[in-house]
C-alpha cells in the first residue's frame, strides 16, 4: 500500500465518516495538535446533530431504491399499464355490441377509426419503406406519361357513360351540368394567365369533388354514414342546451334566437380548441393536405392552408401556414383566400345546423369545397413563378400553446365570444340595413307605378339564369335567386336563415302556393341551395381577410390587395360549382309516402306528408255534377274512406274538388 501524508489521510477520513475529526484542526502546515481543544465542543455538536440525519437517510433508503427502480422501468411499467387498459376497453366494446349493437353503433364506428389509424401507423413503420422501393419504377416519365392519359381516357369515357345512362329518366340533371362547364368556361375566359394553366389541378380536383359527391349523395353506405354524423353532430350540439339553460333560463333557450344559436357558437369553439390542443385538428389536416398534394400536384403551403380551412375559418386557417406566408407566390395567396372564401368554419357550421338546415348536406359541402377551391384558383390564377415549397417536409403544423385542456378549453370558449359576438352584430346590422334598401327601393319603384321593389325581387331576376343552370326548378328559381344574392352581398347568416324559415314552412305542411306566390321550395331545390350558400365568399369577407393577412404579414399589403378581389369571386364559384355537383346526383331517397294508408287515418294537423298526400287525392278527384258525390280514380278508388279522406284534406286546403 501507497503512504500518504497527514493532509490525504485526514481527507480520507473525513470522506469515509462523513464527519470532521472533533480533536484535529487542520492547516496549512497538517494536523495542529493544539487545535483540539478547540474543536472538541464543536465536534461533540456535529456528531449530535448527524446521528439523526444519518438514521433518517437510512430510513427513507428503501423509498429512495424503490423510486430509482421505478425510474429504471418506467417503459415497462406503462406497457403493462396500456396492456391492461387496453384489455378493459375490449371487454367493454365487445360487451356493448353484444347487449345491443345498434345502441354501440358509434362507439364501433370509432374504434374502428381508431384502429384503422393505428394499422396504418404500424404498417407504414414495417413496409414504408419496401412499397416506396417497388413504385420507384413508376417513377419512370414515359411510364407515367401514358398511365396519366390512359387514366384521363378511362374517366372521360365513364363520365359520357355515366351521364348517358344516369340522366336517361331524370334530364334535368344534364342542366346542372352544362352549368358546371358554364362556370369553368367563365373562370378560364377571367384566367390570369392562360398559358399556364395546371390543368392536372384542375381536372383532378373536379373529379375529387364529383367522386366525393357520388359517395356522399348516391352510394347508400356514403349517404347512410354522413347522414348518421350529421344527427350525432346535431346531437353533440345539443348539449349546449345544459349551459345556456341554465345561464339564461329555459324560456330564452326556447324562443329566442339568439339563446338557441350563439351558445352553439361557445360549445364549438371550446371542443375545437380541446382538438387542437390535443393535436388531432392537425393530424386530420396533415392527412387531408397529404392526398391533396399527391393527387394536384399543388405546393405544401396552400394545400395545408385550403385543409384546414374545412375545420377553422378565414382568419385561422393561415395561421397554420403563418411563418411560410412572406415567401409564398401570387398563386399560392390566391389558392390560400379562395379557399377561405369557399368553405365555412367549424364553429359556423354547428350555428347553421342550429337553424335547421341538414347537417349531413353542410358537412358534405364544407368537404367538397377544399379540392375544388384549389383546382379553380389555379385556374383563375395559375402559377407562373418558382415556389418555395414543392414538398411538405418544409411546414409542420404548429400544436396549441395551452399547457393543459382544462386551458384549452377555456381559451375556446372566450375566443368564441368574439365570433359570436361578431355573428350577433352582423345579423342585426345587415337585417336593418335590408330592411332600409327595401324601403327605400320601394319608395322609388312607387315613384314610377312598380309595386313591391325590393333587394330580393333585383337578385331574383338577375340571378335567375344562374340558379336555373344549377339545376333548380323555374318555379323555385327566384326564391333560390333572391338567396344566392342574399348570401354575397349581405352574408351567408341571413341567407341560411331565409332557407330555414322556407324548410319550415314545408315541414309544418303550409299550401305550396298562397295567392299566386310561392310559400316553400322543393327538398331538390333546399339541397341545391345548402350547397350554393356553404361558403363566406360576400363582400364584407373582404375586410375580414384582408385585415387578418395583413396583420401576419404587414410588407405584402400590396399583393394581398391585388388578389383578393378576385378570389372572392373564385370562392363564390366553388360553391355555385358544388351545388351545381349536388344538382346532378341528387335523387329522392326513401320509400315514398304511402298515402292510402296515411289518409285512411284521421288527422287534423298540417304537415308536409298531409300536404302531399291531399294533393294527390285532390288529383284524382273528379266532380260529377253538383249534387252528385265525386268520383275517386287511382289507389283511392273503391275505397270507402275516400270521402272521409277528401272532407279532411278540404278542411285543411283549398282546392276546386272542395267546392
Amino acid at each position: 500500500m501507497e503512504k500518504t501524508n497527514g493532509k490525504e489521510a485526514f481527507a480520507l477520513s473525513t470522506v469515509e465518516t462523513g464527519i470532521e475529526n472533533p480533536g484535529l484542526e487542520l492547516t496549512e502546515e497538517g494536523i495542529n495538535p493544539e487545535g483540539s481543544k478547540r474543536t472538541e465542543e464543536r465536534g461533540h455538536s456535529l456528531r449530535v446533530g448527524l446521528e439523526p440525519s444519518t438514521q433518517l437517510r437510512r430510513t427513507l433508503q428503501p423509498f429512495t431504491r424503490a423510486r430509482s427502480f421505478c425510474k429504471t422501468h418506467v417503459d415497462l411499467f406503462k406497457k403493462i399499464l396500456l396492456s391492461l387498459l387496453c384489455l378493459a376497453y375490449a371487454a367493454y366494446f365487445l360487451a356493448a355490441c353484444i347487449l345491443d349493437f345498434h345502441r354501440a353503433l358509434a362507439l364501433f364506428v370509432l374504434t374502428c377509426l381508431v384502429l384503422l389509424v393505428l394499422v396504418h401507423r404500424f404498417l407504414k413503420r414495417l413496409f414504408g419503406e419496401k412499397l416506396m422501393r417497388y413504385l420507384k419504377p413508376l417513377e419512370n416519365s414515359r411510364l407515367k406519361f401514358w398511365m396519366k392519359w390512359v387514366l384521363a381516357g378511362v374517366s372521360l369515357i365513364g363520365l359520357i357513360l355515366w351521364l348517358a345512362l344516369d340522366t336517361a329518366q331524370r334530364p334535368e340533371q344534364l342542366i346542372s351540368f352544362a352549368g358546371i362547364c358554364m362556370f369553368i368556361i367563365i373562370l378560364f375566359a377571367c384566367s390570369k394567365h392562360h398559358s399556364a394553366v395546371s390543368w392536372r389541378a384542375v381536372l383532378w380536383g373536379l373529379g375529387l369533388q364529383f367522386v366525393f359527391g357520388i359517395l356522399v349523395i348516391r352510394t347508400d353506405p356514403g349517404f347512410n354514414a354522413f347522414q348518421w354524423l350529421g344527427k350525432q353532430v346535431q346531437i353533440f350540439l345539443s348539449y349546449t342546451v345544459a349551459g345556456s339553460s341554465f345561464v339564461f333560463g329555459d324560456v330564452l333557450v326556447k324562443d329566442v334566437f339568439a339563446f338557441q344559436a350563439l351558445p352553439i357558437i361557445l360549445f364549438f369553439g371550446c371542443v375545437m380548441s380541446i382538438l387542437y390542443y390535443l393535436g388531432l385538428v392537425q393530424w386530420v389536416v396533415q392527412k387531408i393536405a397529404w392526398f391533396l398534394l399527391i393527387t394536384m400536384g399543388t405546393t405544401a403551403t396552400e394545400t395545408l392552408a385550403v385543409a384546414g380551412n374545412i375545420f377553422v375559418g378565414m382568419t385561422e386557417a393561415p395561421l397554420l401556414i403563418r411563418p411560410y406566408l412572406a415567401d409564398m407566390t401570387l398563386s399560392e395567396i390566391h389558392a390560400v383566400m379562395t379557399g377561405g372564401f369557399a368553405t365555412i368554419s367549424g364553429t359556423v357550421l354547428g350555428a347553421f345546423i342550429s337553424f335547421g338546415i341538414d347537417a349531413s348536406s353542410l358537412i358534405s359541402a364544407s368537404v367538397m369545397a377544399a379540392p375544388s377551391a384549389l383546382a379553380l384558383s389555379k385556374l383563375v390564377y395559375p402559377e407562373v413563378e418558382e415556389s418555395k415549397f414543392k414538398n411538405k417536409e418544409g411546414v409542420k403544423l404548429p400544436r396549441g400553446k395551452e399547457k393543459n385542456v382544462l386551458e384549452a378549453a377555456s381559451n375556446g370558449a372566450t375566443d368564441a365570444v368574439g365570433l359570436a359576438t361578431n355573428v350577433a352584430a352582423n345579423l342585426i346590422a345587415f337585417l336593418a340595413v335590408l330592411a332600409f334598401i327595401n324601403a327605400a327601393l320601394s319608395w322609388l319603384g312607387e315613384m314610377v307605378d312598380i309595386q313591391g321593389l325590393t333587394f330580393q325581387v333585383i337578385c331574383s331576376y338577375v340571378l335567375r339564369p344562374m340558379v336555373f343552370m344549377m339545376g333548380v326548378e323555374w318555379a323555385d328559381c327566384p326564391m333560390v335567386a333572391e338567396m344566392v344574392g342574399m348570401k354575397f352581398f349581405t352574408n351567408e347568416f341571413v341567407a341560411y336563415q331565409q332557407l330555414s324559415q322556407y324548410k319550415n314552412k314545408r315541414l309544418s305542411g303550409v299550401e305550396e302556393w298562397i295567392e299566386g306566390k310561392k310559400q316553400w321550395i322543393s327538398v331538390r331545390a333546399e339541397i341545391i341551395t345548402t350547397f350554393s350558400l356553404c361558403g363566406f365568399a360576400n363582400l364584407s369577407s373582404i375586410g375580414i381577410t384582408l385585415g387578418g393577412l395583413t396583420s401576419m404579414v404587414p410588407h405584402r399589403k400590396s399583393d394581398l390587395s391585388k388578389v383578393v378581389v378576385s378570389a372572392l369571386f373564385t370562392g363564390a364559384c366553388v360553391s355555385l360549382i358544388s351545388a351545381c355537383v349536388a344538382g346532378i346526383l341528387y335523387v329522392p331517397r326513401g320509400a315514398e309516402t304511402d298515402c292510402v294508408s296515411f289518409l285512411s287515418t284521421s288527422f287534423t294537423n298540417r304537415t308536409y306528408e298531409t300536404y302531399v298526400c291531399c294533393r294527390e287525392l285532390f288529383q284524382s278527384t273528379s266532380l260529377n255534377g253538383t249534387y252528385n258525390p265525386p268520383s275517386f280514380s287511382g289507389p283511392w278508388e273503391d275505397k270507402e274512406f275516400s270521402a272521409i279522406a277528401l272532407y279532411n284534406c278540404c278542411d285543411l286546403y283549398t282546392s276546386a274538388v272542395c267546392v
